[in-house]
């Protein structure tokens, strides 16, 4: 281990001298109570920014052990570490000159969700802190600056260090709170299970958002208040008893006018699969945590699934069990995107009529006298929703903003008003008795079955061959591999650009190690969650530095990226 002495010593030696000449300070030093390390250096001043990680000991950063412990509360702390760092390096960046990216001092900036990352991990046995960030090595043109690194090395980041990654030095209230929250929505996401929920929406949350691009509350927004009739009482650890809507397994329907808030409610059960940091207003929005927001994704490639529960028949004489296709219509994308869900472990899907194909939502009943269900190869998902529920287990929420021929099928069905819930499931039950109901036509069809996965993968010839493969992320829409890309812009339950990049390293290494064609994607999924949770996201990056914006999605994503890469082939 190298000390803080022989850093300086090599910034006096480099000073003047060309750029590459920063590559000799790469290595680990002594800086007090914590080791600064220098993993890769960049090779321009206007390249991506040298990558550092602090590393401190547990005794030394001293967090407390129940909160370092448990999973939940550890991602909750490590957030908060991160927002904090986040604030006093603000303050700090670019005030070292140079060209280029000279004085960047930069880590992960998290949204409203609170999120496992890269940038800030503790050991829950040692409770050892590792810390990573990047920062932009000065230089005046292309000449070393080494007097402005010394300022961010010794000056700059020394204070952002002691005032948050130290616990005798921080806010132990705040902390606390942190902690606190982060247990009552753990408590939230256990009552759902035993209380048989899909969701839960607290009395009070605020759901809409300040603007289409921004994520933060919106100023005096109508408060959410659930109806009585459907009106719960959660007891939380910390926050005590907490009533709001309770949302039951089974098919639930939300209906109401234009710009009423339907799918103001639903984008917040879709977010509530991950937890919301403290004055997002959706703390206590939690959703079952594998629930999926389903749509049709024109264009999409669907590799070798069976949707056949929804589609059968077609003119060309295509294998729906089998189905593929580099182009998909609206109605086989979104067969294909709830098959692929149950593939996942979904045991909820989140639809919106406004983002989904007519024809595989409904046909009304003028459309079913005329063209006759043996004519129509598309079953449409009003005639499998009950079976979803009833024999495969997977409950729907669904907002229907003009097609009432679901009242039928629903167990309850709430109706947003000025974004206010009541529920009106009798009147709707009711008023649907005095129409006919074209699903129960003398030809029923068969119950679905829960499908049988065994999809094995292979490479195609030409990605095979290739062992250098570079990741490049596009933002959240999409993550570049090889300069292949998959696009995710509408995998709408991706919540951060880092989730997207950690897929693009999870979708290298299974190509490289997983996709043999022997396993099934199931087994592919598996493993790589296991390597993840044995050995960290540094596996999956296979030796390179690892970077500080990566960010752990769900299993269901992981799924879904998998799924829309074109190069695989079936086995």
């Amino acid at each position: 281990m190298k000390r803080a002495e022989d850093l300086q010593e090599i910034l006096r030696r480099i000073d003047h001298r060309g750029y590459p000449a920063y590559k000799d300070t790469a290595g680990a030093y002594q800086f007090g109570q914590y080791v600064l390390s220098i993993d890769h250096v960049q090779g321009d001043p206007f390249a991506s920014p040298s990558k550092v990680s602090i590393h401190i000991d547990g005794a030394k950063a001293d967090f407390p052990k129940e909160a370092v412990r448990k999973k939940h509360t550890r991602i909750a702390l490590c957030d908060a570490l991160i927002r904090r760092f986040g604030k006093e390096a603000g303050a700090f960046s670019f005030q070292a000159k140079g060209s280029g990216k000279s004085g960047l001092i930069s880590g992960s900036r998290p949204g409203q969700e609170v999120l496992e990352r890269s940038a800030c991990e503790i050991a829950p046995d040692t409770g050892n802190l590792v810390f990573r960030l990047e920062i932009g090595f000065p230089a005046n043109g292309r000449t070393i600056n080494a007097g402005e690194l010394r300022k961010i090395l010794f000056r700059f980041l020394p204070q952002c260090v002691e005032k948050t990654l130290f616990y005798k030095n921080a806010d132990k209230k705040k902390l606390a709170d942190v902690v606190k929250l982060a247990e009552d929505q753990q408590a939230v996401r256990e009552q759902l299970q035993e209380r048989k929920l899909c969701a839960f929406v607290a009395n009070g949350a605020v759901l809409p958002r300040e603007s289409g691009v921004s994520d933060r509350p919106m100023k005096q927004a109508v408060r959410f208040q659930s109806p009585e009739s459907m009106e719960v009482e959660l007891t939380l650890p910390n926050a005590g008893p907490v009533r709001g809507m309770g949302i039951p397994e089974g098919v639930t329907l939300i209906v109401g006018g234009g710009y009423h808030g339907k799918s103001t409610l639903l984008k917040a059960l879709e977010r509530g699969v991950y937890n919301h940091i403290a004055g997002d207003g959706r703390e206590l929005v939690i959703t079952d945590d594998t629930a999926v927001k389903i749509r049709a994704e024109d264009g999409r490639s669907i590799k070798y699934t069976d949707i056949s529960m929804f589609i059968n028949g077609l003119p060309n004489g295509k294998d729906t069990k089998a189905f593929q296709t580099d182009d998909a219509s609206g109605s086989t994308s979104q067969a294909a995107n709830v098959v692929e869900a149950m593939e996942a472990g979904a045991s909820l899907f989140l639809i919106d009529e406004d983002t989904s194909a007519t024809n595989f939502m409904i046909r009304d009943e003028l459309m079913a006298r005329v063209v006759h269900r043996e004519m129509e190869p598309i079953t449409p998902f009003i005639d499998r929703v009950r079976d979803l529920y009833q024999v495969c287990g997977v409950s729907t929420i669904l907002v229907a903003g003009s097609c009432g021929s679901y009242f039928n099928k629903a167990d309850h069905v709430i109706q947003m008003m000025q974004y206010q819930p009541s529920e009106i499931t009798e009147l709707a039950k009711k008023e649907a008795a005095r129409f006919a109901d074209v699903t129960d036509e003398k030809t029923q069809l068969p119950r679905c079955q829960p499908p049988v996965f065994q999809r094995r993968f292979a490479l195609d010839k030409k990605a095979a061959k290739n062992d250098r493969m570079k990741v490049k992320g596009m933002g959240k829409d999409a993550v570049s591999i090889d300069r292949d890309t998959i696009e995710l812009r509408y995998v709408e339950q991706l919540a951060d650009s880092e989730q997207t990049m950690l897929l693009g390293y999870l979708v290298k290494y299974a190509r490289k190690h997983l996709f043999d064609g022997k396993k099934d994607l199931r087994t592919v999924v598996m493993l790589l969650e296991k390597t993840l949770r044995d050995k960290g996201f540094g596996a999956v990056c296979e030796g390179r530095c690892l970077p500080c914006n990566l960010a752990m999605p769900r299993t269901q994503e992981i799924y879904a990226c998998l799924n829309r890469c074109r190069e695989l082939t079936g086995a």
